[in-house]
C-alpha cells in the first residue's frame, strides 16, 4: 500500500489529491508501526504525519492553486540524484539482519536485561510501561514535546487572528 500511494503521489498533479494521499499514507505508515510494535511512533507518525502536516498542507493550498505548474523540460540532474540515493540507501541496508530472527544482535544484548531486571529495578509490573517511563524517558520526552508543539500549531492556525471589521470597531 505504501507504494502504490507513493507512486501514485509521483503520477498526480491535483494538489488537493496530493495532500490527502500524504496523509493517507502516514496513516499506511502508522498501521505498519504498530503491526512492527512500535506504538510509540505510530502515534507520532498518525498525529503529526497525518493530522499536523496534512492540516499545514491543506493551509497552504488555500492560498495557492489547485493544480501543479507544469515545468517546460525535464532535469537529468534530479535523476542522477534520485538513483544515487536510492543506491546509497539500499547499499546501507545490506547488513541489516533479518527481520524477526532471534539470533539478532537485539536480543542478546539489550532485550534480556529489561525482560529480567526491569520490575526489580524500576519497580513497575509492567514492562512496556518501565521501558518507556524510565529507560526511554528522554525519547518520552522528546515525542510527547513534538505532539505538544504540533498541537499548539494546529490551535493557532485554526484559532488565527480574526480580522476586526469596521463593525466590530464601532461596538
Amino acid at each position: 500500500m505504501l507504494a502504490v500511494t507513493a507512486l501514485a503521489l509521483a503520477r498526480l498533479h491535483d494538489l488537493f489529491a496530493i495532500a490527502m494521499l500524504s496523509g493517507i499514507y502516514s496513516l499506511v505508515s502508522a498501521v505498519l508501526f504498530v503491526m512492527l510494535d512500535a506504538v510509540d511512533v505510530a502515534f507520532t507518525e498518525a498525529s503529526v504525519g497525518a493530522g499536523v502536516a496534512t492540516v499545514f498542507l491543506l493551509s497552504t493550498l488555500a492560498l495557492t492553486a489547485s493544480r501543479e505548474k507544469t515545468v517546460p523540460r525535464k532535469s537529468l540532474l534530479a535523476l542522477v540524484v534520485v538513483v544515487i540515493t536510492g543506491a546509497a540507501l539500499i547499499y546501507g541496508t545490506i547488513d541489516i539482519p533479518p527481520f524477526g530472527d532471534p539470533d539478532n544482535p537485539i536480543h542478546h544484548h539489550v532485550a534480556p536485561r529489561y525482560v529480567h531486571d526491569s520490575p526489580q529495578e524500576i519497580g513497575i509490573p509492567n514492562m512496556v510501561t518501565s521501558i518507556l517511563a524510565s529507560y526511554r524517558g528522554y525519547d518520552t520526552l522528546g515525542e510527547t514535546v513534538v505532539i505538544f508543539t504540533a498541537a499548539i500549531g494546529v490551535l493557532l492556525l485554526i484559532g488565527g487572528k480574526r480580522r476586526v471589521s469596521s463593525k466590530d470597531k464601532n461596538e
